[in-house]
């Protein structure tokens, strides 16, 4: 039996290193294996989360019942020992995230195509696979030099469409539509927030222990953590996460409030604040907040607060004060949109799970056809989960390939 899997990052190498056949030829358009593994984690790759299943299900976005199977089929920790059973050590760092312990995301790639290569498989780079079709019982592929190959058993990894750079072009959605697959609409997921206010003298402000609030009237989503502003709005763990609960709905009427004090009520902050002013009555409102606030947002809080900065402190009334504790607990903006898909870490939307079987990763209208990875319409929080959902799909699809 041959099995052609095309793509070669997480999903396709975990699926070429699990698979049992008497051939496996591994397909990818790049040069070199997992091109966007190497960028992941600011190049240290971030390859899962130190968690049980249950945890990593519940850090799922979209269609989190549909991984349950392969979340417990290829644990985190399934992740940690593979990793370690070709010499690449982890550590666990804040929110569980795991890295390798060298920092270095080649490590995690390198481990990932050894894993592929030991089990057989052959790989093939620089060629893009123009289309597939169904060929009798199996499938023939069809390269884009050229080149057909017929295979009993077709496993698509080819990722989503963000970062287009490193060769998440899309093509598996039109392979996957060319087979009669439903494609959910592609939405961007773990993106920038871009604002309707003008934050452009806060850029580079990083804020941590943070609330951070999206509603529209209606719906309301929290998450709290750190974020950081740019020249055009807001990113940073916090925003990238809440970027992918609102990505299905019309983001323009959503409003961001940040909670700057949220371990406070507004009771014990007024009470900080008059502390704070009575450490020097006659000081200037606008030399009063160091002890409050980062410094470069103290300007745009006083601008924002309508408090005369040159106002002693021991002028400012109960209701300025007022007015400015629910400054403190509720900064607002006003959102504009998410940043491109192509800006994204990972892709919302792909290919419908209804028609997919959970546990097998096969097709539920092709028989031998299989879908893993990111192609998939199933997303997550940032963390590292969105890495093991591609290593988890992948070995469900590799394991299920000779059943």
């Amino acid at each position: 039996m041959k099995v052609v899997v095309i793509g070669a990052g997480p999903a396709g190498l975990m699926a070429a290193g699990t698979a049992k056949a008497d051939e496996i030829l591994l397909i990818d358009g790049n040069e070199k294996v997992g091109k966007k593994l190497y960028i992941t984690g600011k190049g240290r790759c971030n390859v899962t989360n130190d968690c049980a299943p249950d945890k990593l299900v519940s850090n799922i976005v979209g269609n989190p019942k549909f991984f349950i199977s392969a979340a417990n089929a290829f644990t985190p920790a399934d992740t940690v020992e593979l990793l370690n059973s070709f010499n690449v050590k982890t550590k666990v760092e804040r929110g569980g995230r795991v890295f390798p312990l060298s920092d270095k995301s080649s490590d995690i790639i390198s481990a990932l195509e050894k894993y592929a290569v030991s089990n057989g498989a052959k790989i093939l780079l620089g060629n893009k696979v123009k289309y597939a079709e169904k060929s009798g019982s199996g499938f023939c592929v069809y390269l884009q030099d050229g080149k057909r190959i017929a295979c009993d058993k077709l496993i698509v990894a080819t990722g989503g469409k963000s970062y287009p750079a490193t060769g998440s072009t899309g093509d598996g959605y039109k392979i996957a539509e060319s087979f009669g697959h439903n494609v959910v609409t592609l939405r961007p997921a773990l993106v920038p927030i871009k604002l309707k206010d003008d934050v452009r003298s806060l850029e580079g402000l990083s804020l941590k222990n943070v609330s951070v609030t999206l509603t529209d009237g209606k719906k309301s989503f929290s998450k709290f953590g750190e974020m950081l502003f740019t020249s055009f709005g807001v990113s940073g763990p916090v925003v990238l996460s809440l970027s992918s609960l609102i990505n299905s709905f019309d983001v323009s009427r959503f409003k961001l409030s940040i909670d700057l004090k949220p371990a406070l009520d507004s009771e014990t902050l007024d009470k900080r604040i008059v502390s704070d002013f009575g450490q020097n009555i006659n000081r200037q409102y606008k030399n009063s907040l160091s002890e409050l606030l980062p410094k470069s947002l103290i300007p745009y809080i006083i601008e924002k607060s309508g408090i005369p900065p040159e106002l002693k402190v021991n002028s400012v009334t109960r209701d300025m004060r007022r007015s400015l504790v629910y400054l403190l607990k509720s900064l607002t903006f006003s959102v504009d949109s998410l940043m491109p898909l192509e800006t994204g870490i990972v892709t919302a939307g792909g290919v419908d799970v209804k028609q997919i079987n959970p546990k097998t990763m096969e097709s539920k209208i092709v028989s031998g056809l299989y879908f893993a990875g990111e192609v998939l319409d199933v997303d997550a929080f940032t963390g590292g989960y969105n890495i093991q959902i591609a290593l988890s799909t992948g070995f469900s699809a590799g394991a299920h390939i000779t059943q």
